[in-house]
């Protein structure tokens, strides 16, 4: 359940409680605030409606410059409300709430560069040291999902300046982690190549579907609301090892394996946001505007086939090798 608050001009109460009603929300109040000017409108709202009533009500205060609507998770409602819930292909998660969400994971600070640099430091100490759980910890405290899911999102919704940012801090974070890695190859000079490291710099089927299964599970757990704690540790799996890799092995002037591993990071990335788009376009994540809905859609395909020819050429590099 959710709670909609409109804040509007008085002329465009009655819209909107017509709106409510149209859309069957579970309850609906209304009352005037302080300047007299403007009506506050409370909607409790299905989670399955709150998307239609955001797309109506948006509409009809597109033109109002004083309206504003806030968006709030329900804990607890009593009397007890039973979950009528229909069972849609739409997410259980908005729109306006992804957006807010995701568009948090893109900003770009101190705390962005020091979880990236401290994870890499300790996949980095992982795989030298053949230490599956030290490496196992790196992945819970990278901060790499973030970038990954919103440049799969932004491409559903055509919005180019979100998978700029994602794109930026993707490729800043993935830079940092080689800087990292590429240094602790010097300060930690290793004659023999672990199992754990050497696993991350040649590809297989294996590492595919598991990175195909990781932008789904991200995605998913994007648009569901589940704990996003583990497609976090997935998502680091095919993103930072190989990454952290690559720097081992240019540190150890080995550019056969270090080509390797970045092979392992091309096809990880692309899988990830092809599979991501995918959910995102299943689950009817679109703009709100017809128009832009077009647009958007022209886009995504456009990029999946784009994902795909990428993906396709990485394999055949593979194949030929």
């Amino acid at each position: 359940m959710k709670v909609i608050e409109v804040i509007t001009d008085t002329g465009h109460v009655d819209t909107i409680l017509g709106i409510a009603e149209q859309c069957e929300v579970e309850d609906c109040w209304q009352y005037a605030l302080e300047d007299e000017e403007r009506h506050m409108v409370k909607m409790l709202v299905s989670n399955d409606s709150v998307q239609s009533v955001l797309d109506s009500t948006q509409k009809v205060l597109s033109s109002s410059e004083i309206s504003k609507i806030v968006v709030m998770p329900v804990e607890a409602a009593i009397p007890r409300i039973k979950n009528n819930d229909k069972k849609k292909k739409n997410s259980s998660t908005s729109r306006e709430e992804l957006y807010q969400q995701i568009e948090q994971n893109t900003q770009i600070d101190v705390n962005y560069f020091l979880l990236v640099l401290l994870s890499s430091i300790v996949a980095a100490v992982g795989m030298l040291e053949n230490n599956i759980a030290v490496v196992i910890g790196a992945m819970v405290i990278a901060p790499l999902l973030g970038p990954n899911i919103a440049l799969a999102f932004g491409t559903v919704l055509g919005d180019t300046q979100l998978m700029l940012r994602a794109l930026i801090a993707l490729v800043l974070g993935i830079l940092l982690a080689l800087a990292a890695s590429y240094l602790l190859a010097y300060a930690y000079p290793n004659s023999e190549y672990s199992h754990e490291l050497l696993t991350r710099t040649t590809v297989g089927l294996s590492a595919i579907v598991m990175a195909l299964a990781s932008g789904a599970a991200a995605a998913l757990s994007m648009t569901t609301r589940l704990s996003a704690v583990l497609v976090g540790v997935m998502v680091a799996v095919a993103i930072l090892p190989p990454t952290v890799a690559m720097g081992l092995m240019i540190g150890y002037q080995n550019y056969g394996l270090a080509l390797g591993a970045f092979i392992l990071l091309s096809v990880n990335i692309v899988c990830i946001n092809i599979s991501g788009n995918i959910i995102f376009l299943a689950k009817g994540i679109r703009p709100r505007t017809q128009s832009d809905n077009k647009k958007a859609k022209r886009t995504a395909y456009l990029y999946i086939f784009i994902w795909l020819i990428l993906l396709l050429s990485l394999l055949i590099i593979l194949i030929k090798d």
